[in-house]
């Protein structure tokens, strides 16, 4: 594998711009190798013309971007990604972080019964679920889930536990028998506390 397709991979998966010196380091090449194929990788996407990619430059960093002549089209589709309206799976997901919250994938998928990896990233991208603790190279400490300030304040409440309900659809007791219920094909309504 070439070191400039490598630094393309890098670039393409990097959030936010990255040194020749961070390129070097991850690559396990040298600054003058990692800026050699820099600069050709620069040659190649200017040679492309009509790329749907250009690599920016400012100083010791880069960052792979779309095109600037794209820059209509993927504002008005990631305004729709990301201020849409909020799907029902999506609500749901957002629902359960919000009452039993913070809690890993694994137990919102076995609580949802589906796979949430999309809807997290969706949930994630418009602000409203962050994630917490976990580490990548270790399974056997997850990380979890919670929502995020941005959802406290575009609910107009002060903390999760001032949602509607929060003490019975946050309880363990209540969620089995909502899961036994749903097992069972019955509905089932979480016990509430009596109002006075």
């Amino acid at each position: 594998m070439s070191v400039k397709s490598e630094i393309e991979s890098l670039l393409f998966v990097s959030s936010r711009p990255l040194t020749i010196k961070r390129l070097a380091e991850a690559t396990g090449r040298d600054k003058k190798e990692v800026q050699s194929a820099l600069d050709e990788l620069l040659a190649d996407y200017d040679a492309r013309g009509e790329s749907g990619f250009v690599v920016l430059r400012n100083g010791d960093e880069v960052q792979l971007a779309t095109s600037p002549d794209h820059a209509e089209m993927v504002k008005n589709f990631l305004k729709d990604e990301t201020f849409g309206e909020l799907t029902r799976p999506a609500l749901e997901t957002l629902t359960i972080v919000g009452y039993r919250g913070p809690l890993t994938k694994a137990e919102l998928e076995q609580i949802r019964g589906v796979n949430c990896s999309l809807i997290l990233r969706n949930l994630m991208i418009r602000g409203l679920v962050e994630t917490e603790g976990g580490k990548a190279d270790d399974p056997s400490a997850p990380a979890t889930y919670r929502v995020t300030f941005d959802f406290l304040r575009y609910l107009g409440i002060r903390q999760t536990n001032d949602l509607p309900d929060f003490e019975a659809l946050s309880s363990d007791e209540n969620l089995q028998k909502l899961l036994e219920a749903s097992a069972a094909g019955k509905p089932a309504a979480p016990e509430t506390p009596a109002t006075e």
